[in-house]
This record gives C-alpha cells, sequence and structure tokens, in this order.
C-alpha cells in the first residue's frame, strides 16, 4: 500500500516549481489530486505528466486572493473527487525586488501580503470548515527562510508575509487540533526551480551553495519529500511544526 492511498490532495500553485513537484510526489504516493494554478498550459503539462504515470488528477484554475474563486475550485473538486483530505496552501510568490524598506512601493507591499499572507488565508478559509465537520485534515502551508531571520537584502513585503504564514499555522494547528486536522508550515532556502535556474547567475548559486552547511542548493524535490512526511500517517503526532527545507542553512533554536 502506498502512502496516501485514498486521500485527495488540493495543491495550490502546483503548475510549476515546488507545487508541481509536491502535487507529482503525492500522487506517486496513491493520492487523488488536484493541480491548481492560473497558466492552463503549465496545468496541463503537470496533469499529463501525473496521468502519463498512473495517477489521478483534475486541473482547476483560480485566483487565489478571490475566495468566491476558491469556493468554485473547492466545489468542483469536491464534485469531480471529493471533499480534499490534504491541502497544501503552496500559491504565492515574491512580487517585489530586495532593498531598502522605503524603496518598497505601496502596490509592492499589498501585492505581497495579498499574493502570500491573503491567499494562505482564504484557502485554508475555504476548506477548513468541511475538513472540521469530517474531524480529519491536514493542512500544509508554505513559508520561506526569508521569514526565519532578517537580512539586509531582504524582500520585505515577501518576507513579513511568510512569517505571518508560520504564525497563521500554529494558531491553525492550536485550534483546529481537538477536530482531529493537523497543520505544519515549510520553510524552503533557495530551491533551484525553473524560475531561479533561469534567473540566478552562475556566480551567484557557487556563493550560495557557500553559505549552506550541505554544500548544494535545494530541488523542488527535497520540499516535495518534506511535505509527503507532513501529510503522511508517519508524521501523525505533528502539528504546529515549522520544518526548515534549508540544508542547514537556517538553524532556529
Amino acid at each position: 500500500m502506498r502512502t496516501l492511498d485514498g486521500k485527495i490532495a488540493l495543491v495550490t500553485g502546483s503548475s510549476r516549481g515546488i507545487g508541481a513537484a509536491i502535487a507529482r510526489s503525492f500522487a506517486q504516493q496513491g493520492a487523488r489530486v488536484v493541480v491548481h494554478g492560473r497558466d492552463r498550459e503549465a496545468m496541463s503539462a503537470v496533469r499529463a505528466d501525473i496521468e502519463g504515470a498512473g495517477g489521478t488528477v483534475i486541473a482547476v484554475a483560480a485566483e487565489l486572493t478571490s475566495f468566491a474563486e476558491i469556493e468554485a475550485m473547492r466545489a468542483e473538486t469536491e464534485k469531480k473527487l471529493g471533499p480534499v483530505d490534504i491541502l497544501v496552501a503552496n500559491g504565492g510568490g515574491s512580487f517585489s525586488r530586495p532593498g531598502p524598506l522605503e524603496a518598497m512601493s505601496e502596490e509592492d507591499w499589498r501585492a505581497s501580503i495579498e499574493g502570500n499572507l491573503t491567499a494562505t488565508f482564504l484557502t485554508i478559509k475555504s476548506f477548513l470548515p468541511g475538513m472540521k465537520e469530517r474531524r480529519s485534515g491536514n493542512i500544509i502551508t508554505i513559508s520561506s527562510a526569508a521569514a526565519r531571520r532578517p537580512h539586509p537584502q531582504s524582500p520585505v513585503g515577501y518576507a513579513c508575509a511568510k512569517a505571518a504564514i508560520e504564525l497563521l499555522t500554529q494558531d491553525l494547528a492550536v485550534q483546529a487540533g481537538p477536530q482531529g486536522i493537523r497543520a505544519n508550515c515549510i520553510a524552503p532556502e533557495t530551491i533551484l526551480t525553473e524560475n531561479n535556474l533561469r534567473r540566478i547567475p552562475d556566480g551567484t548559486k557557487a556563493a550560495l551553495v557557500e553559505a549552506h552547511p550541505i554544500r548544494r542548493l535545494g530541488t523542488p524535490e527535497d520540499v516535495a519529500r518534506a511535505a509527503l512526511f507532513l501529510a503522511s500517517q508517519e508524521s501523525s503526532w505533528i502539528t504546529g511544526v515549522i520544518l526548515d527545507v534549508a540544508g542547514g542553512a537556517v538553524m532556529v533554536r
């Protein structure tokens, strides 16, 4: 029997990068998976990968800053597959460049908060009531090493939004634990997603490697393996944890 046989999992922001790796990993372990995104071509590619490997998958588009669109995504998922057992709130991103706080525009600040914190909040808000009714559920959120320690070149809005997601997750763990729901958060360091492979110069990659006790940068599959552990019964007595997937670059006591 595979780790997630019989489970239905929805992964937001899973048309590429970390989310796509998580969706593929869950499907390989028997989950029926919902791939989410806004790029329909990219979603179709992930869906084809999963189906080609024998998995069960649907793809659903939704704007995560719109509660109405998230509710529609939930309704479509429940109609086609059933209630969601595992929710990975991965959708988000960095919407501003690193730099001095005063140089950040109000628009960039609001985009960072809306696209990360608000999107995570609204996603959980939609799926949590059903989990409470069923007295069962597993929620995984995604933070970032940027939220784990200050840095003079931090993208401030992004870091603040991700730090708030960590506290949101822990508040959720305390509130929903008595109803049989677990909530944990993964905080990745530099991950070599498709975008980062293109964006980060080779010289910068070498310098980043030196900042990690484990001398390499992370991959989407590193994060997916952590998510699979948290989604499985192997972690059944773990909740409210912030799991640093960071090659040792972040060590918080």
